[in-house]
């Protein structure tokens, strides 16, 4: 968890309960955003070639209007001799639930969800599989304003509306901080000796968050782990159906002037 915070929920009408004036924002689009989630570890070997793919996707056309990648590092590889110090037990619960929704046949990694389903990490399936997603109509509408308070702190602010009353009852909103850029000089495990390379890795995970009659407004300040540089991280929301593993709707908003 961040050092500092403090978070309020309120079920409040659109727009955004947020600080005035803030340094960058973000609107979803009346079209359906993917989101695609890795679940990898610096323990696992076969783990790097995924990462690698996951940090390629918006040099060969996968922009944030398309796909939103995420990577979670799982936690149970860190008994084998090296630990992740992006791992948690938080990740390690989000694929087991994930893998419950979408009747996945097991949990391992790497291992990729899209949309709430597994998935093949495949570049010509994604192109297929984003395609149709991108053609759906958002069932959620999304708003992210971020407000830097100095190099390190931040005031985040959401609101949220899910547009499709029949998605109200199950719906719930996540939010995500990531970094990009990161490297890891591994010195033991199944990786020992290798650089890692990671991007739009999860360093905080919010939700899930209730929803009041399809609509939520939050405004959270936090502060940046000792480790984490603002210029190459930022935020990324998503409204899921729990049920299903649905994504309704998801947005990104780098952090500005970090």
């Amino acid at each position: 968890m961040f050092a500092r915070y403090a978070f309020i929920i309120a079920a409040l009408s659109l727009p955004l309960a947020a600080a005035a004036a803030p340094e960058c924002k973000a609107v979803s689009g009346p079209q359906t955003t993917a989101v695609l989630e890795l679940y990898t570890s610096e323990g696992c070997n076969s783990c790097p070639p995924a990462d690698k793919w996951v940090s390629g996707l918006p040099a060969t056309g996968f922009t944030a209007e398309k796909v939103i990648p995420l990577a979670f590092h799982v936690d149970y590889w860190d008994y084998i001799g090296w630990k992740d110090r992006f791992a948690s037990p938080l990740f390690t619960a989000r694929q087991s639930e994930l893998a419950g929704i979408a009747h996945a046949r097991a949990v391992y990694t790497p291992q990729v969800f899209l949309n709430g389903k597994d998935f093949r990490a495949d570049s010509s399936r994604l192109a297929d599989a984003t395609k149709a997603f991108n053609q759906m109509p958002a069932r959620a509408r999304i708003e992210l304003a971020i407000n830097g308070d100095g190099p390190r702190n931040w005031l985040i602010s959401s609101g949220v509306q899910v547009t499709d009353a029949t998605q109200q009852g199950d719906a719930a909103v996540y939010l995500a901080v990531y970094e990009s850029r990161l490297t890891s000089n591994v010195k033991a495990g199944e990786n020992s000796g290798v650089l890692l390379k990671h991007d739009y890795v999860v360093r905080e995970w919010i939700g899930p968050l209730s929803l009041d009659r399809g609509r939520l407004a939050l405004s959270r300040n936090i502060s940046l782990k000792p480790d984490q540089k603002g210029n190459d991280s930022g935020l990324v929301a998503l409204v899921q159906n729990r049920r299903t593993g649905d994504v309704l709707q998801a947005l990104q908003l780098p952090f500005c002037g970090g």
